[in-house]
């Protein structure tokens, strides 16, 4: 049974989940702000994060949010740290993958984890001790036992542009010596480690992310029997915005391959 916080969790990301459907079919006239270089939001992310901020406060008005848009509110034990639309520039481009975190922490950790996508009508949930769902359903990451034949998934942010060639260096390493099957990149790294929680692909890694991008899905991933870490090897991703994610030996193989490739040295943590 679900506990009364994810229930208002779930709630609070379907109804931001109508907002973003109901904006798609008119993206040309939207309001769009360049927050940094290459990194957008559309109103649709305002309005999709008051829909969510104002649901759970309804049930929740103590607790303190750390939210993309708004940024942080008030002090509290718990705090809801809230992505309204994870994949925004994927949504302005009309490329349907997309989706609403939610999660809310106890401290610095991730206590309870919803990622929603709408266009799916996929509802990831993980609870600390109580493992990870997708509809419903258990999940668990894949099985698989070395990079080989491995599908990776990754990220390059704009902000992490300076950092190119050992992140090229890194897919050389991973496709030639370790012969993964491929890699992908989809725009979303909430849905990334949600996509590694379900075993749709083997591993996740990328740097430069925020806390609303990755709070809920490194839950997921830890409750689906999966690790989570830095590109160090280390427990600060929540800090330093360095994930690295997979069973806990496609995991390992990948942390260390970004150390070869020179990606981790090239980052702080």
């Amino acid at each position: 049974m679900l506990k009364p916080a994810v229930n208002i969790m779930i709630k609070a990301a379907r109804q931001a989940g109508t907002v973003i459907i109901r904006h798609m079919s008119r993206l040309d006239s939207l309001k769009i702000v360049e927050k940094a270089r290459q990194d957008y939001a559309s109103e649709v992310d305002s309005l999709a994060e008051a829909e969510i901020i104002r649901e759970l406060k309804r049930s929740f008005p103590d607790y303190a949010f750390l939210a993309e848009e708004s940024g942080a509110i008030g002090k509290h034990r718990y705090t809801w740290v809230i992505d309204p639309l994870d994949g925004t520039s994927n949504f302005l481009h009309g490329w349907p993958h997309f989706c609403v975190s939610i999660a809310l922490l106890e401290g610095d950790e991730p206590l309870h984890g919803v990622i929603y996508d709408p266009l799916r009508n996929e509802l990831f949930v993980a609870s600390r001790g109580a493992g990870a769902l997708l509809n419903d359903r258990k999940i668990r990451v894949s099985e698989r036992k070395e990079l080989t034949d491995s599908l990776i998934i990754t990220g390059h942010a704009p902000r992490e542009r300076k950092r190119l060639p050992q992140q090229l260096e890194t897919i050389r390493l991973l496709l030639e010596r370790e012969g993964a099957e491929d890699i992908r990149r989809s725009g979303s790294a909430a849905l990334d480690l949600a996509y590694v929680a379900c075993g749709r692909v083997d591993a996740f890694y990328e740097a430069g992310l925020l806390p609303w991008d990755v709070a809920a899905g490194l839950l997921l991933v830890r409750e689906a029997g999966g690790r989570v870490c830095d590109f160090k090897g280390s427990a600060a991703m929540m800090k330093n915005g360095h994930i690295v994610a997979g069973n806990i030996k496609v995991c390992d193989a990948l942390q260390k391959t970004l150390v070869d490739s020179g990606y981790a040295g090239q980052v702080a943590g």
